[in-house]
């Protein structure tokens, strides 16, 4: 992995953002500032996964990422049906019905690395877990380099040794999900620069440095600390090529939502976005139980974002939000890095 970091001409990784945010326009942007994109399988069927790797190669002739979402173990269904319950009053309101029933969910995993095999990507990288030994050998027969995320010293320790590539050392300031190994673990709150001198003593892999980096002054920072390049993703977020909507770009600098929260509220994953009244009325009722929680709200997040009712959608964001700069991702990347190497 240090071959790929280290032909960079700009150590910027633009973060897989699942759900829509990141678009092979987007990764193609980034690649062609010097930097790494990376697309997200997260919520895709394997299909549309191999889709977007297709578009992408249309786009872009640099190598590039893609992110696994690991399945976990179901969840506790009687707190699921408790918060149904909870959240029935806000599907009448919003005219939606909420799913009775949720089926096991592995985000087509299976599917998803036997494509991959098939068909080979330059980098694979892994959120919410790690994949078998037996997988992790597989994908380096055929040519994927690897990167864990990992928020921890203990989850750094695991990945290292499965003989990963890279890790991806995701701190607590970080948009969206935290990438913790199990959905009931509650993140760590060590600072990001904190939390990468600690893995640095455990592991002489490079570090990929993410959470709340949104200028060139954090991203020098970070690369003092030891990482070998910075991920962003909430930088990108209102980039021209970015697939988020109008009403979350907005939200992005708009003074009424200033302040970030994690949550479980949307997904039953801990996650960073900007604190609205849908956090404000459901955070205390919310289980730990991932991905059952995200297809429970899925249909009042979708009326919401189809309302542009900024109050009911998840907002995922890092502590910089409002550094967030629209433009193209290219210029974005090339400014970004401009700044940091000026503030080294």
């Amino acid at each position: 992995m240090a071959d790929v970091l280290g032909r960079l001409a700009v150590p910027v990784v633009a973060a897989p953002m699942a759900g829509g945010a990141s678009t092979p326009a987007l990764v193609a942007s980034v690649n062609g500032a010097g930097g790494l994109g990376f697309l997200a399988s997260g919520y895709l069927t394997a299909r549309a996964m191999t889709e977007q790797i297709a578009r992408l190669r249309e786009l872009s002739d640099q190598p590039f990422g893609l992110n696994l979402f690991v399945p976990g173990e179901p969840s506790d269904q009687a707190e699921v049906a408790a918060y149904r319950e909870r959240l029935r009053p806000e599907a009448e309101r919003l005219g939606v019905e909420l799913p009775e029933r949720i089926a096991p969910d592995r985000d087509d995993w299976d599917a998803k690395v036997e494509a991959l095999l098939a068909d080979p990507v330059p980098v694979v990288s892994y959120t919410f877990g790690l994949p078998s030994a037996a997988e992790v050998a597989a994908l380096r027969a055929a040519g994927s380099r690897q990167i864990g995320t990992v928020t921890s010293v203990e989850e750094a320790r695991a990945a290292a040794g499965l003989g990963l590539d890279a890790l991806a050392v995701q701190g607590p300031e970080a948009g969206a999900h935290r990438g913790t190994h199990r959905a009931q673990d509650r993140p760590g709150e060590t600072p990001l620069l904190e939390l990468l001198a600690q893995v640095g003593k455990e592991t002489s892999l490079p570090l990929i440095a993410a959470g709340g980096l949104g200028d060139g002054a954090a991203i020098a920072a970070a690369v003092a600390a030891g990482a070998a390049a910075v991920q962003l993703g909430t930088a990108f977020l209102r980039s021209d090529e970015s697939g988020a909507n109008a009403a979350y770009r907005a939200a992005l600098v708009d003074e009424r939502f200033a302040e970030t929260v994690v949550t479980r509220a949307f997904t039953g994953r801990p996650a960073r976005g900007l604190r609205n009244a849908f956090i404000d009325r459901y955070e205390s009722y919310a289980p730990a139980a991932y991905p059952e929680v995200h297809h429970l709200t899925r249909p009042l997040r979708a009326a919401a974002a189809a309302r542009g009712d900024a109050d009911g959608m998840h907002l995922w964001a890092g502590t910089a939000h409002a550094l967030a700069r629209s433009g193209p991702a290219a210029e974005i990347t090339r400014q970004l890095w401009t700044e940091a190497e000026a503030a080294r």
